[in-house]
């Protein structure tokens, strides 16, 4: 009775202030702790869609951009879930968004639902997906139904009133997995009279990242009601220390850039591992009162998550990687010429500059320095010990719904890991510092989730909950990957170096698109021949896989369709 009458004090159902989780869940995945502070602080992210406040679930409001931009006329719905799928003692209940595209949906033809997995954001963020993205590309191209479904505890799925240890024990990969299926056998749309619930049509998942892993497991998990996947740079592989996320971006970057950094970064260890003119080095970055090393070397690893923002489609994409590449070459003066500094190696005499005291850096760390100041230090309005620190874990404990930065974390401090570290051997050069360990990336872990009456973190996330689905070998018919070479993830996907290779069959799809970096087959155009041709191709190769697996679809023989 007590556990019931907490329960009850812990649930609610919420509406939430809009964020852009998709660049949160990135900036805690790159930085770890201090990833959650670049959340606070963050003004870079571009206005997304977003949905009118709404005092009730069922009523059905138009997503517009907020910006003007662009206008979605999609209307959100909504499938009631219970919290806890697996305990039959629990009533508790919330509601589930989603919305819908039927506008080429041919009727009595089982045409295919195809439905995306908001995965870990907003389900807000995916409307472009279903508007003229992989979504509207596949039921257009089949006559069937697009749908994005949002993750619980994201955007305004909440089931809980606050993000306390307590309350987060049921965002899991089990449970959200469970969402879904019951969502696919049970689900309504508004408009639509046939009953398209799952098995007896075919539905056809798909994901991109941590979403991309899920459409995976759910083609293993639910192999009678999920009749097609399709897995999106999805990271099948969980891991504690991600530090081959770094060397793809080293080596796939343009090498004078890599080379500026790796020194760079080799330099300022130096400097800081000596003691000598380390104050000046941080006052050089603007941040002579952050107290600790390991949060100033943290906090330069921020401009290197730009490169998993480039996106083929510029309206979505982001230049910021390549413009802070362009940032380190500048010249510092005018004696300066900006040829001579690309032909000299670093720390040349000519590239150093000399500042009081005799502190001397390459122009590239000034550079450096500069980016950092005027694109994060000049967001914090209080001491930078306030902004940057990450001892301090009194300003982890906020629990209210504001703070939706507790949700991925919560996610990789249980189950899923990804740790930025620096590569393990030492002689390997590093884009980061190599006072980045373990330690300091999971600390965030213990500080912002202390043990609540009902459920505790573990000390490091339990990998094996997503490994032992398959890992970098899972695989079924009908379950396609798709990955990106460049893509910073790739080492935690099927097309990973550490992965056996694999024939690409329409069965068993496996491409990897040149130039390709995170989940690029996502976007789309509404007309595919404007699209790079590397995108038309893995897309005109999509449309036929999918359009294959469904010649071979039959209706189950006994199929009992019921609704809640």
């Amino acid at each position: 009775m007590a556990f019931l009458s907490s329960l009850c004090a812990l649930l609610a159902v919420c509406t939430t202030v809009t964020a852009n989780n998709a660049r949160s869940a990135d900036l805690i995945r790159l930085l770890g702790p201090q990833g959650v502070n670049l959340v606070r602080l963050d003004s870079l992210a571009t206005p997304r869609p977003f949905l009118k406040d709404s005092s009730e679930f069922g009523v059905q409001e138009v997503l517009s951009k907020g910006d003007g931009k662009r206008t979605y006329d999609f209307r959100a719905e909504w499938f009631q879930q219970p919290l806890d799928h697996f305990d039959d003692n629990s009533s508790h209940v919330w509601h589930q968004r989603f919305w819908v595209n039927s506008k080429y949906y041919k009727p009595g033809t089982n045409a295919p639902v195809i439905v995306i997995d908001g995965g870990e954001t907003s389900g807000e963020d995916r409307l472009p997906f279903l508007d003229t993205g992989i979504a509207a590309i596949l039921a257009r191209a089949t006559g069937g139904i697009g749908v994005v479904l949002e993750h619980r505890y994201y955007g305004e799925s909440i089931p809980v009133s606050n993000f306390s240890t307590d309350s987060l024990r049921w965002l899991n990969n089990a449970q959200s997995a469970a969402d879904s299926a019951n969502f696919m056998r049970n689900v309504k749309f508004d408009g639509i009279r046939e009953n398209i619930t799952a098995p007896g049509t075919p539905w056809i998942y798909y994901g991109g990242s941590y979403a991309g892993a899920r459409a995976a497991h759910m083609r293993i998990l639910y192999p009678d009601i999920v009749y097609g996947a399709i897995a999106s740079s999805a990271v099948t592989h969980a891991t504690l220390q991600a530090w081959e996320y770094m060397t793809v971006i080293r080596d796939a970057a343009d090498p004078k850039c890599s080379s500026r950094i790796v020194s760079s970064i080799a330099s300022i260890d130096a400097i800081l591992e000596r003691g000598y003119f380390k104050k000046q080095l941080k006052a050089l970055f603007g941040l002579a009162g952050l107290e600790h090393d390991e949060d100033f070397v943290s906090l330069l690893e921020s401009p290197l998550g730009y490169w998993q923002a480039k996106c083929w489609d510029p309206e979505f994409g982001s230049t910021k990687f390549d413009d802070f590449c362009g940032t380190l070459s500048r010249p510092f003066s005018r004696v300066m010429a900006a040829a001579d500094i690309e032909s000299l190696p670093f720390e040349d005499e000519k590239r150093m500059v000399t500042f009081e005291d005799g502190f001397a850096v390459d122009v590239a760390v000034v550079n450096y320095a500069q980016w950092i100041k005027k694109n994060v230090v000049s967001r914090c309005k209080s001491t930078v010990e306030d902004c940057f620190g990450t001892f301090d874990e009194e300003k982890y404990h906020v629990t209210d719904l504001k703070q939706d930065w507790r949700l991925w974390l919560f996610q990789v401090c249980t189950e899923w890991g990804y740790f930025t570290t620096p590569p393990p051997d030492q002689k390997e050069p590093s884009l980061i510092s190599r006072l980045i360990n373990l330690g300091y990336e999971s600390k965030i872990c213990k500080q912002a989730f202390p043990p609540g009456k009902y459920f505790k973190v573990p000390g490091l996330p339990n990998i094996t909950a997503v490994n032992e689905l398959g890992d970098f070998a899972i695989a079924a018919d009908r379950l396609a990957f798709i990955d990106g070479d460049v893509d910073p993830w790739r080492p935690y996907t099927p097309h990973s170096d550490y992965a056996e290779d694999r024939d690409d069959t329409i069965l068993r799809p496996f491409k990897l698109i040149p130039g390709g970096v995170h989940h690029y087959d996502e976007w789309g155009y509404k007309n595919i021949l404007e699209e790079p041709e590397e995108i038309r191709k893995v897309h005109a190769e999509m449309i036929h896989f999918v359009r294959e697996w469904l010649k071979d679809w039959k209706p189950p023989k006994k199929h009992k369709k019921k609704h809640d």
